[in-house]
């Protein structure tokens, strides 16, 4: 019987090896791969208009489930092709895709009975990436060294990560940090979605903390014919020496396929001392794609904004006006028009195009960014 027991236990574990051995052999490589051109002219005075034309290609490979469990590597390159742009050539102005070659993500992750973990360098996009996100946008994304936890039960979603790094989309910047993140969801209302998180931040070399508390709710109701969506936010931001105050609020109707939205977003100040930041956040999608908030002034910020958007021919088409003001005091940031095309060609390839103009008033400069790029997924 003690030999048999013996025998079965092998039997097993090599069943196990060979179901194992397949999971990683069974696997797909995939790669993705961008060519953008990308002109950017801030009227300063001191630097030239810059010109980049980058290629950008991340490959990888991604195993087979094996009781729960996956393994993921994937490898990024970026070249540029043309590089009259800061920080590759001094003296242009600034395009944030310089040459990068780096491993982007290398991760070990489960899924089971509504339980997920990954563990390794990895890609955290919260809610709509408004205080953690992977800056997808750009060439280089955001990644984390982190390890990361979740649950769903019903209609309740709780997810912890806890992070080491912060990868940066300009490596010079990557950061040893402390940061615990918890979002919990409830979907199981009938007019939307709430949301509640807490992220804790700390910068291990300057012990530097940022503790954000805050809840969400949006969703959609239909009215006759249209759609009519709402969201609402709030947050608190505490440092070591500020307190700060963030919400947001967005109603519209999607009619025929169109959506017309009008919302504020307001990064609150300290008595003018201090802006609400969200250092983890996709930056580029919030408060223009000219990027001239990418960290909030000290009086604070408040954008309001109308956004347009639908398809047309196949193209999807968005426009976007942005009234920016400070929070406190009475600076004017100026205005911005943001505009996008992209037309998806078939399951592999997507083009595009986007334009944004800021028109400075009390402070900054006025400034002008154009793309145009191809993307291929295989």
């Amino acid at each position: 019987m003690k030999a048999q027991k013996t025998l079965l236990a092998i039997a097993l574990g090599l069943a196990a090896s060979q179901t194992f051995a397949d999971a990683i052999s069974d696997g797909k490589f995939y790669a993705d791969v961008t060519a953008r051109f990308e002109s950017a002219d801030q009227d300063n005075g001191a630097s030239k208009t810059a010109n980049a034309l980058i290629a950008d290609t991340a490959f990888g490979y991604e195993s087979k489930d094996f009781s729960g469990f996956k393994f993921l590597a994937e490898y990024e390159v970026v070249n540029a092709m043309i590089d009259n742009y800061a920080p590759e050539t001094a003296g242009f102005d600034t395009v944030a895709d310089p040459e990068v070659r780096e491993w982007n993500r290398a991760q070990i992750s489960y899924a089971n009975d509504g339980y997920t973990a990954v563990l390794g360098r990895q890609r955290i996009i919260l809610d709509n990436a408004r205080f953690v996100g992977n800056v997808g946008w750009r060439a280089n994304e955001q990644t984390f060294d982190a390890a990361t936890v979740g649950y769903t039960i019903g209609d309740v979603a709780v997810k912890y990560s806890y992070i080491d790094q912060v990868n940066s989309i300009l490596p010079k910047f990557d950061a040893d940090v402390t940061d615990h993140l918890l979002n919990i969801s409830y979907s199981g209302i009938k007019a939307g979605k709430l949301t509640a998180y807490a992220y804790l931040l700390k910068d291990d070399d300057t012990d530097a903390k940022n503790d954000t508390f805050g809840a969400s709710f949006g969703g959609k109701t239909a009215v006759n014919d249209l759609s009519v969506i709402y969201s609402a936010e709030v947050a608190t931001q505490s440092t070591d020496d500020f307190d700060a105050l963030y919400y947001a609020l967005e109603g519209g109707v999607v009619v025929d396929g169109i959506t017309i939205a009008l919302g504020n977003e307001t990064l609150g100040s300290d008595s003018g001392d201090y802006g609400f930041q969200t250092p983890l956040a996709t930056k580029h999608a919030f408060n223009g794609w000219a990027d001239m908030f990418l960290a909030t002034p000290k009086d604070g910020l408040s954008d309001t904004y109308l956004k347009v958007a639908g398809m047309a021919a196949g193209v999807k088409l968005v426009g976007v006006y942005h009234d920016f003001k400070a929070d406190e005091g009475s600076n004017d940031y100026g205005s911005e028009i943001d505009l996008l095309a992209v037309k998806k060609l078939n399951d592999k390839v997507t083009v595009g195009a986007k334009y944004a103009t800021y028109s400075a008033e009390d402070t900054y400069v006025d400034t002008d960014k154009f793309w145009l790029w191809a993307q291929a997924k295989f």
